[in-house]
């Protein structure tokens, strides 16, 4: 996120906000702290896994779907470690 002058601030705001819409798409109950830890590294996660393939995402909105994308993938990956469906 620092690479394009994302402040820690925004990215924590951003990072809320990703990981509590991603929460209520995948119908989840994770909390304000976890919402803010899903939405950051969901964030730098999709933005590696969309690099890879080309795609690239700027600013705070890119930041903000990328972030959703990726902690849907979290809380996915979550639960299948778990052992529950996805």
């Amino acid at each position: 996120m620092e690479d394009n002058q994302i402040g820690w601030l925004a990215a924590i705001i951003v990072g809320a906000i990703a990981g509590w819409i991603a929460e209520k798409v995948m119908k989840s109950d994770q909390g304000l702290f976890m919402n803010i830890i899903l939405g950051i590294i969901g964030a730098m996660i999709a933005n590696g896994l969309f690099s890879i393939i080309g795609v690239s995402f700027g600013g705070v909105i890119g930041y903000l779907v990328a972030g959703v994308i990726g902690a849907c993938i979290l809380i996915a990956l979550g639960r299948m470690m778990r052992g529950k469906k996805a």
